[in-house]
């Protein structure tokens, strides 16, 4: 066997002349080079369309309709990202992962609620099947590729496997409800309890920005802000198109308590938001003379969202 591999060696030496070879090399390395910027320029897509899924009406519920586009967008169309291999470009990536984990965590939290409260008939009932199952894969960590050796040497279900699996979960449950062969329960205590969960979220973000910023300033040079900025940011989005679905859900109530207006000001909080795409997200001084800090300013408008979240609840308790 060794003197067939020297065989071929010889052989290529013998046919593969050196300027040949060298520019066969040269060729590699320019591949190379481009391979991961120009991959990483056609793969990166931070999507914050506010009007994304809200054009069509669903004969189960809008709230539930909005997530599964969500997922079936950032996993299926966009493609997910934050578990991509090295030998990928999407490993280089960090804004768009980010704001994909974000979507995901909200829709986790939302899903929560779908158990617990609008899918069942008061707390004695039973939890709906298809929605316990949602609940448990969309909990599935964001950067599961499908083998990993430093946790088993055998293949995994990856992460965008188990958020598919809850998509077409939700599919089923939302068909369900449409031939009244599921329940979604439209009432007030319940609009109370999930805009309750998601202010909580939003709190508990808030918290981590606070936290961040007073650890510390990078400036322009602080390259984990725009993890938190995106991943908070990608939360804020999906939450901005949970909450208009569920305002066709709750169209009823929602007029009825006179909540429309105090609906509308929350809406354009998490307008400010997603609309927020520096080109360089900066960590420095709050009251920095030349550079702002984007942490800060997402902070605040995540906060006026929350609040204008707490004015509906207690208009809502009454």
């Amino acid at each position: 066997m060794w003197e067939t591999i020297k065989d071929i060696g010889y052989w290529l030496r013998e046919t593969i002349s050196a300027q040949v070879l060298k520019k066969i090399i040269i060729s590699l390395i320019i591949i190379m080079l481009l391979y991961y910027p120009v991959g990483m320029f056609l793969i990166h897509k931070v999507d914050a369309n506010p009007d994304f899924g809200l054009q069509n009406s669903s004969r189960g519920s809008n709230a539930v309709a909005v997530s599964i586009a969500l997922i079936d967008r950032e996993v299926n169309q966009h493609g997910w990202v934050a578990n991509d291999p090295i030998f990928k470009p999407g490993a280089m990536l960090d804004n768009m992962p980010n704001f994909q984990q974000g979507i995901i965590s909200a829709i986790a939290r939302f899903s929560y609620e779908l158990v617990d409260q609008l899918g069942r008939t008061r707390g004695s009932s039973a939890v709906d099947p298809d929605l316990q199952e949602v609940s448990g894969l969309l909990q599935y960590a964001g950067d599961i590729w499908w083998w990993n050796p430093s946790t088993s040497l055998l293949p995994v279900a990856t992460s965008e496997q188990q958020y598919t699996k809850a998509m077409e979960q939700m599919i089923v449950y939302n068909e369900r409800l449409a031939r009244g062969a599921a329940v979604f329960e439209k009432r007030s205590d319940n609009l109370l309890a999930t805009l309750d969960r998601i202010s909580l979220d939003l709190g508990a973000s808030s918290a981590s920005i606070d936290t961040y910023v007073k650890g510390g300033f990078g400036c322009v040079m602080d390259f984990g802000a725009d993890d938190l900025f995106f991943n908070v940011k990608g939360q804020a989005y999906a939450y901005r198109l949970i909450l208009k679905a569920l305002r066709k859900d709750f169209s009823e109530i929602i007029e009825t308590r006179d909540i429309a207006s105090s609906w509308d000001e929350m809406e354009t909080s998490f307008d400010s938001i997603i609309s927020m795409d520096p080109l360089i997200v900066s960590n420095c001084e709050v009251d920095g003379f030349l550079f702002q800090n984007h942490l800060a300013a997402e902070g605040f408008y995540l906060l006026r969202a929350r609040t204008q979240l707490k004015e509906i609840t207690n208009i809502l308790l009454k």
